[in-house]
């Protein structure tokens, strides 16, 4: 008989995945008892631990450490509302509201927009937060290859409906490859679609300073285009918005479930993605972030990395084996780097997702160019 000891299939020994307590110190992170250097971080400014960042929270924290409840009762902080207006405006967009995680918005934003009766037309490597937001919505789902506008156009074509909906990430998490925004939002103009993209990856350290691939193709604040960002990236806090016209940010705020029935971020993670904000406006990290980005693809040029002009650097091992191996010589010389295996990525496609930040230094970078071309 069944039980919760024996619900679960057991996961084959190259897939199981654990959760290992760590503790992060600048781009060191100490493991197992290790100290190794870290290239694993979505922290792609360094923010995190800069000095004014950790400095705004430590002032919230003097007043409170929760916020108490949800924000359509009492949790509801002026601060919240002063950054929503900064990212705003700092974005193109005519209103913003920020929500407790990157799940959290786009779970919850999908449920909002369609039901049964809509139709939405999504990128095949979606992160997962885009992915469930459409099975739970009840949307009729139809999934193009990744990247393929010409594909999508087709799907567009062949299922009108009075409510459509295009989304896509912005930066693919695990390609660090690009949509292409200007072609998407061009396809949800001839098609009378919505087009949602999610730049989490992107926003703070891509595009035009640093406001993320909408800036950079120049379509931010249009009003079929809605825009989900993160704190938890490149702002080095926590937390993520949505962007969009202030109708419909006023409907997402009558209607969104994670939003209406989820407890308000604590001021203190406001308070650090405002003072990053700030630093992101100034564009130190971001200058810093580009050299050695630049850095690390003049040295790996030629050992087989993807294509990606993004923080975001894999390199496809192939069998899950290959991957396990080559992060473990790699952690033996001092470098964490973990495998990415399925589910995560498409079988066959297990890599090392390197990613390159502001903080790391050059000696950094080229320690590790050189330990891979002598893997490789």
């Amino acid at each position: 008989m069944p039980d919760s000891r024996n619900w679960f299939a057991e996961t084959p020994a190259t897939r199981r995945r654990r959760l290992t307590a760590s503790r992060r110190q600048g781009m060191l992170i100490h493991l197992d008892g290790e100290q190794l250097i870290n290239f694993a971080s979505n922290d792609y400014l360094g923010l995190s631990f800069h000095p004014a960042v950790c400095m705004g929270a430590k002032g919230a924290l003097d007043e409170a450490v929760g916020s108490g409840a949800s924000r359509l009762v009492s949790g509801d902080d002026p601060m919240l509302h002063r950054l929503e207006q900064k990212l705003a405006a700092w974005k193109g967009y005519e209103a913003c509201l920020i929500l407790g995680s990157g799940m959290l918005a786009n779970i919850g934003l999908i449920q909002a927009l369609a039901d049964r009766h809509t139709h939405v037309f999504s990128d095949k490597l979606n992160h997962a937060s885009l992915v469930d937001g459409v099975r739970l919505c009840g949307a009729k789902s139809h999934r193009y290859n990744h990247l393929e506008t010409i594909q999508l156009q087709k799907l567009l074509e062949k299922h009108p409906a009075e409510r459509r909906i295009i989304v896509s990430d912005g930066i693919f998490s695990m390609d660090g490859d690009s949509a292409d925004a200007a072609a998407l939002l061009g396809l949800a103009q001839a098609h009378d679609t919505l087009l949602l993209i999610d730049d989490a990856h992107g926003i703070g350290c891509m595009g035009p300073e640093g406001r993320g691939i909408t800036a950079e193709h120049n379509i931010s604040g249009h009003p079929r285009l809605i825009e989900v960002g993160t704190f938890g990236k490149a702002f080095g806090s926590y937390g993520a918005f949505i962007l969009g016209t202030a109708e419909l940010i006023e409907g997402l705020r009558q209607r969104q479930r994670t939003l209406i029935y989820s407890t308000a971020l604590p001021v203190a993670m406001i308070a650090a993605a405002e003072t990053a904000l700030a630093l992101i406006q100034r564009g130190e990290q971001l200058q810093q972030l580009r050299e050695n980005l630049a850095l690390f693809k003049a040295q790996t040029e030629e050992l087989g990395f993807m294509a990606s002009d993004s923080p975001i650097q894999p390199l496809i091992v192939g069998s899950d084996e290959q991957a396990l191996q080559l992060a473990a010589a790699l952690r033996d010389t001092g470098f964490f780097v973990p495998a990415i295996r399925p589910p995560t990525v498409p079988e066959g496609t297990a890599r090392l997702r390197f990613t390159i930040t502001a903080a790391h230094s050059s000696e950094q970078i080229e320690q590790l160019t050189a330990r891979l071309r002598e893997l490789l």
